[in-house]
């Protein structure tokens, strides 16, 4: 009986004044909240946040975020996404609980945005509402699919000879100015019709430069499909870091709809270099090259995120293409036989081809697709089968030639042969070639049409034959479009065709008479 009393005392008397005490008394919470310690150039030593976890977004005052990279027992090292000028030691710093994410959605494609998904081309506000970590898991093996449906990239030499897949992970590398973005720009202006939508992620590249290839984007129309993610050669080295992640999220969001997109990252070199610097001011242990041990790591779980979804993920695809600039041809150097290893193949471009004028300048021996023909329509392997062994050994060939080597007649036939497949693939920039004519003219090539012109007018006579493809009759456009190889009498109505444009440029050698032995008046 005295326990209900005192518990009708408590009820009835002390809970109403306890609701109106919390009525004007705030709730407590408790936060953690921690100190700068040391500022250097894009790097924050901070003490004080012993619940921060790796790789947590950290604020700063002044609407400044960082990411927590070495969590050690007294103190974090933030790598800082913005400018450090406002910062000052002993300001205080708070957890966010959450990973750096990236907005994503449709509201993106035709924009220029920086790394946090922030708009750089002064327009309004990205819409999107979703969003994603920068740092997501790549697709297991059992969710992908084979690569098999080619992406055209315009350029015979590429289509050709080093097909690339939708899925596939091609590396382009070379020198300094050799034509490595202009590759990429192609391929990207000639997905216009093939419903692939293009991300052009921008790393450290001078503002100027940038602006060069998002004007020419819009010259063609290709930013009515195209995301450019820029982060500038000045930018914080932790912005640099972060771009080809942040970029690689919002293609996955199209590639989880079922759709098939191209990223390029121009280029890795800057993004490993922005790593060895953050490395190196949080004082990891250097290893080759001054880069830290996990260089490689870094790479890896960006590129393993291209691939091609089966169809129960939606049948989306991740095509990559990453660029690296090579120092003087050295292809054995630290960060191009990481990549090498990585991706399923690499586009070589001679500085030495580029001088000469043969653009693009794709050093065919040493270049490789490990996709092969199993990226090519049937009727495209069937025509280009033997191309590169008989340029091959037409470059064989004239090594010999040059030194005045006296050779036969076969001889010359293969050199004469090569040089018109050589001045074949020469192909302006920002002029992608579509793929029915492309099969016009590799069929003149490896069936000898070209060998009796002139190599002044090879030229002409590839946009004579270009010119002439309406004339090939629906179905058999039809059927070079299918997934059969080309049959005889298909190719012998495209051959005839061509041997019809080429007829004003064929020249006749006229062969000489014997000359005959004068007669010698007679002595009788």
């Amino acid at each position: 009986m005295a326990e209900q009393i005192f518990d009708n005392i408590i009820e009835n008397i002390f809970a109403p004044m306890h609701a109106a005490v919390q009525q004007y008394v705030p709730a407590l919470s408790l936060q953690e909240v921690g100190v700068v310690e040391s500022i250097s150039e894009g790097v924050v030593m901070v003490s004080g946040l012993p619940g921060a976890g790796y790789n947590e977004l950290l604020k700063f005052p002044g609407q400044l975020y960082g990411i927590a990279f070495n969590v050690d027992e007294n103190e974090i090292g933030v790598v800082l996404l913005g400018e450090n000028d406002q910062l000052r030691v002993g300001d205080e710093v708070h957890c966010t609980g959450r990973v750096l994410d990236v907005p994503v959605g449709d509201s993106l494609i035709g924009r220029i945005v920086n790394p946090l998904g922030q708009p750089l081309d002064g327009l309004d506000p990205i819409s999107g509402t979703q969003r994603l970590p920068i740092e997501r898991e790549a697709p297991v093996i059992m969710d992908r699919d084979a690569v098999t449906v080619p992406l055209q990239t315009g350029l015979k030499v590429i289509d050709a000879l080093i097909p690339i897949g939708r899925g596939q992970r091609e590396l382009i590398l070379g020198d300094r100015q050799t034509g490595k973005t202009s590759i990429a720009i192609d391929t990207i202006i000639n997905q216009g019709d093939k419903n692939v939508l293009c991300i052009y992620c921008a790393i450290g590249q001078r503002a100027s430069s940038v602006a060069k290839v998002i004007a020419r984007l819009r010259a063609r129309g290709a930013m009515d499909y195209t995301i450019v993610v820029l982060s500038e050669g000045n930018n914080a080295p932790g912005l640099l870091f972060i771009a080809p992640y942040a970029a690689t999220s919002i293609a996955e969001y199209f590639m989880a709809q079922g759709r098939d997109v191209l990223i390029v990252y121009d280029d890795l070199t800057q993004h490993a270099r922005a790593y060895r610097e953050l490395s190196l001011l949080l004082r990891r242990p250097p290893g080759r090259e001054a880069f830290p041990g996990d260089i490689f790591y870094i790479h890896s779980r960006l590129l393993e995120r291209a691939t091609h979804l089966n169809k129960k993920r939606g049948g989306g695809s991740l095509t990559a293409l990453p660029v690296i600039e090579m120092e003087a041809q050295n292809i054995s150097a630290y960060i191009p036989t990481n990549l090498i290893s990585i991706t399923d193949g690499q586009l070589f471009l001679s500085p030495k081809l580029f001088e000469l004028g043969v653009l693009p300048a794709v050093d065919i021996g040493q270049s490789v697709s490990r996709v092969g023909g199993k990226a090519q329509l049937p009727a495209y392997s069937s025509v280009a089968g033997n191309l590169k062994l008989a340029y091959a050994q037409f470059e064989e060939l004239e090594t010999f030639a040059r030194f005045g080597t006296r050779l036969d007649e076969n001889t010359w036939k293969v050199i004469e042969h090569g040089k018109r497949i050589r001045e074949c693939f020469k192909q302006p920039e920002l002029e992608p070639i579509p793929f029915l004519e492309q099969i016009m003219v590799l069929l003149a090539l490896t069936n000898g049409l070209l060998d009796a012109i002139p190599l002044e007018k090879i030229k002409e006579a590839e946009t004579a034959i270009r010119e002439s493809k309406d004339k090939i009759p629906p179905d058999v456009v039809k059927r070079v479009f299918s997934d059969k190889p080309l049959s005889d009498p298909d190719r012998d109505i495209i051959i005839n065709i061509v041997q019809a444009a080429l007829v004003p440029f064929i020249v006749v050698k006229k062969e000489e008479a014997p000359a005959t032995p004068e007669k010698k008046p007679s002595t009788k």
